[in-house]
């Protein structure tokens, strides 16, 4: 398995795995390796006073010199009671004088004496020195001055850990120091790897979720945008926590902007559905009678040459309307028209509106009203995306009403401005339109109000004033459009 390819859980558990192995064995050196120095203090502050009660025999002494088989009875004796010590006699330069060592066993004929003095003079414990019969590594000993006759005549020297008790301890060692040791280390490793494994598993538990949330992105499976994702709690901490969170308000917004990519791409196909039927019934028409016109044109009378010219340039006007609107709500959709603001009375503008439709509604024996309040503030927009606004709401409202009608416009003090109302006594909206009314064009029955590019016109020039348009249900009237400046 690569180590670099596994889960993360994975590579965590193996990294504290070999630490928790480096740590255990490290802390078993250590362990043993104090209660080793422990064991040597112990031992060498026990038998410090040894090496001086040897020293003050007398017996050693015959003749102002050593007793050679006096000093040889005696360290036999002792190495006999206590076999883990070892004696010696050292001359003034370190040199050994007497002993009791089988031969061959003897590796070294000298002593340094600085450990020697080092602990005459109270040094801290434990002190090593070297050993005559050892391999070369220090051991514990107790030492005192050999005097003759008040003068000095070397050291009383004795090795604390001999080479019996080293032999016994190594097998000892062996047998039981190290395999418990081993045991002990071996339940303190597996006590800590299932504890540190279960500690991943519930750390790394929010991250493997992510990761499952993740790969169904990575799937092209929108329908998981749709599905919540489990995070911890609110009141959760940590970075894992965090991410969780962040990576779930995420998801959320991803699925929002999915919803309205999705709306639309419906609502294009649809715009271009109605776009289509509103151009083909104006050009079906203006081909018809101009096909007419050309085939006809012998047998035609004047007046009916004329009046097919009348309706093939009203269905013209209506063609070059629609694509009128068409660029200009492609401006507003695609930010390239900016509002203008400037500050100016909106009752103005609206009786200047009024003017350019009186001609239309006498037409239509219409009544436009104009009801205004006193003392309105003036507003900060565009002047002349306004006008077209109360244009295309006052031309929406004349073609929707019947003849004997009336349309009123009404200005009231807002919260935060003016209100501006639009209403007519038409047939209204259908109730199947009105909830898409602003958003794309859409066509009913006949005899029914239909909603086309105008009113999305003025839908997008109101959200760049930082306005909307409402559609109000009113008892008695047709439609009723409203919206408020500042």
């Amino acid at each position: 398995m690569n180590f670099w390819r596994a889960s993360l859980s994975r590579r965590l558990s193996v990294v504290f795995a070999v630490l928790l192995l480096v740590c255990s064995g490290v802390s078993a050196w250590l362990q043993v390796r104090a209660s080793g120095r422990h064991e040597q203090e112990v031992t060498q502050r026990l038998s410090l006073g040894l090496a001086a009660h040897i020293a003050g025999d007398t017996a050693l002494m015959q003749g102002g010199g050593l007793n050679a088989d006096a000093v040889h009875g005696l360290f036999d004796k002792l190495m006999a009671v206590n076999p883990s010590v070892e004696v010696y006699l050292l001359g003034a330069d370190g040199a050994i004088q007497a002993q009791a060592a089988p031969p061959g066993h003897i590796r070294r004929e000298r002593v340094d004496l600085a450990p020697v003095r080092r602990l005459l003079a109270g040094a801290p414990l434990p002190i090593l020195g070297d050993d005559p019969r050892g391999d070369g590594t220090p051991k514990v000993f107790s030492a005192a001055p050999l005097k003759v006759d008040g003068r000095d005549a070397g050291y009383v020297y004795v090795v604390l850990s001999g080479e019996d008790r080293e032999a016994l301890s190594a097998n000892l060692s062996v047998d039981s120091v190290l395999r418990t040791t081993l045991w002990s280390m071996a339940l303190v490793v597996l006590l800590g790897l299932l504890a540190g494994l279960a500690a991943f598993y519930w750390i790394t538990r929010p991250l493997h979720q992510l990761t499952d949330a993740m790969r169904g992105f990575d799937a092209g499976n929108a329908a998981a945008l749709e599905q919540p994702l489990a995070v911890p709690s609110a009141h959760a901490t940590g970075e894992v926590a965090t991410l969780a969170h962040a990576f779930a308000q995420l998801t959320q917004r991803i699925a929002e902007q999915w919803r309205e990519l999705t709306a639309q791409d419906q609502q294009r196909r649809e715009l271009f559905a109605n776009i289509s039927h509103d151009l083909r019934t104006p050009l079906t028409s203006l081909h018809g009678y101009l096909e007419t016109l050309q085939m006809k044109a012998d047998t035609l009378t004047p007046d009916e040459r004329r009046r097919y010219l009348d309706i093939a340039l009203g269905q013209s006007r209506k063609v070059g309307r629609l694509a009128q609107e068409l660029f200009e709500l492609a401006r507003l959709e695609y930010g390239v028209v900016k509002p203008d603001k400037e500050s100016f009375a909106l009752a103005d503008l609206v009786q200047d509106v009024f003017q350019k439709f009186e001609l239309a509604a006498e037409a239509r024996r219409q009544r436009l009203v104009a009801d205004i309040a006193s003392g309105l503030p003036v507003v900060t927009a565009d002047l002349g995306m306004i006008e077209r606004v109360l244009t295309n709401l006052l031309d929406n409202a004349i073609r929707h009403t019947p003849a004997g009608g009336e349309i009123v416009v009404t200005l009231r003090q807002g919260k935060e401005g003016v209100r501006v109302e639009v209403s007519d006594t038409g047939p209204g909206i259908p109730s199947e339109l009105q909830p898409v009314i602003f958003t794309r064009p859409a066509f009913a029955t006949s005899g029914s109000r239909n909603g086309g590019l105008g009113l999305m016109i003025v839908r997008r020039i109101l959200q760049l004033h930082d306005s909307d348009i409402r559609l109000i249900p009113r008892q008695g009237k047709g439609a009723v459009f409203a919206f408020q400046l500042d």
